[in-house]
């Protein structure tokens, strides 16, 4: 079995054997100390996962929710809502749900498809060409600055920061990988990143009204939200999260479903026939589990699979692993576009911290897919994929593809 706390472990892929070997055998797995780290638990089955998202009375994200080891003065500067438990978490996200709600999200849709049109057009100008660059990464880049209400002309420098923050561990993505050099001068900025010192700065010229945003946008709502704005050292925690994470589960849920496209001939045609889009989406985004695990730590000593989780410890709910679980999906390695119900774990769902940004990454997903389904009769990749060193985000990063067009 590969060492899951290793970000080497993940730089070919998700090692899917290791947690089938994983859900079969050791259900409930321990990995020692690696690194600065501390060991930590592993929850692999569906069922464990799903159980334990649903008691964060015992199994709680007030302790960060990544491997990572803080100090309690580190959690406290990074935190966002995330990293709190109900009722305090239920009280910020009431204050900020109203704004992606999925009414909200599909209002953006003629957007969304003016968008993505656009981008398949250009991308589709190409015999060849990286349809991480010129596909995944770009329509949630753009829409990313219609959601906060930023300037395109920021767009760039903005995701170039998230991705720095959220792909910490990968060399292509930083010069400060969190694991090859030391960082505590960054301690107390997310991801432990100097992209957050950035970020801060931008958040901060936006507090001061220095930098103006769309009174529509999100930042602008959360400002002004009644019952609660976001203000401060939230507001600015909160901003970095949704310029990482906005951007790059939505970009690696897009880059699994063109990776898929080209290793089964048969999802394009089932995509052009129409009867899948109110559920491919979905099945997209279970295979590609972008963000592939969230820490918890017990608040209590539990017995699980007759291995003793103590008070303290940290626990990792491997959600890509769970959404390959047989004993909850049918040939789970599988893409059937037509799955439903499909009760995947993506976005973290089932539990009280379910992603913001869900209702957006499906319309997006599903949109992009079908501008290029209506474009062209075959897709094909003409080299191996790369991919994140990341165990906590992993997607595909590179993927050279080449078209045949109608």
């Amino acid at each position: 079995m590969k060492n899951l706390a290793d970000h080497d472990s993940f730089v070919d892929g998700v090692p899917h054997d290791t947690f089938a070997q994983m859900r079969s055998d050791v259900p409930v797995h321990w990995t020692p100390e690696f690194g600065a780290d501390k060991g930590f638990w592993s929850l692999t089955r569906y069922a464990d996962i799903m159980a334990a998202q649903k008691e964060p009375t015992t199994f709680s994200s007030a302790q960060g929710i990544r491997i990572e080891d803080q100090s309690h003065a580190e959690y406290m500067a990074r935190r966002t809502f995330q990293e709190t438990d109900p009722p305090e978490h239920s009280t910020t996200r009431r204050v900020v749900n109203p704004a992606f709600a999925k009414p909200v999200m599909a209002g953006f849709e003629p957007v969304i498809r003016e968008l993505a049109s656009d981008i398949v057009d250009q991308a589709l100008q190409h015999d060849e060409f990286d349809g991480i660059d010129l596909i995944a990464k770009r329509l949630p880049m753009l829409m990313l600055g219609r959601i906060l209400g930023v300037p395109d002309a920021d767009l760039d420098w903005l995701v170039e920061r998230g991705d720095a923050l959220i792909g910490n561990t990968d060399p292509d993505f930083t010069e400060t990988v969190i694991d090859k050099v030391n960082t505590d001068a960054y301690a107390m900025m997310p991801f432990r990143s100097p992209a957050g010192v950035e970020l801060y700065d931008y958040a901060e010229e936006i507090l001061k009204g220095a930098r103006s945003v769309d009174d529509e946008g999100i930042l602008a709502r959360v400002l002004r939200a009644e019952g609660g704005a976001v203000q401060g050292q939230d507001f600015k925690n909160f901003f970095c999260l949704l310029v990482a994470a906005g951007n790059d589960t939505t970009r690696y849920s897009i880059a699994m479903a063109l990776w898929l496209l080209t290793q089964n001939n048969k999802l394009l045609p089932q995509l052009q026939t129409g009867a899948v889009w109110e559920s491919c989406a979905d099945e997209f985004i279970r295979l590609a589990s972008p963000t592939l695990h969230f820490r918890r730590t017990a608040t209590r000593d539990v017995e699980m699979h007759g291995e003793t989780i103590k008070e303290g410890d940290k626990v990792l709910m491997w959600f890509v692993s769970g959404n390959r679980d047989a004993d909850m999906f049918k040939d789970p390695h599988t893409a059937h576009l037509d799955r439903s119900p499909n009760r995947h774990m993506a976005f973290g769902q089932g539990g009280p911290h379910v992603c913001l940004g869900m209702w957006l990454a499906k319309l997006e997903l599903k949109v992009v897919l079908q501008e290029l389904s209506q474009r062209i009769t075959g897709l094909e990749a003409t080299a191996a994929p790369t991919w994140t060193r990341s165990n906590f985000i992993c997607g595909v990063k590179s993927l050279t593809l080449r078209p045949t067009l109608k």
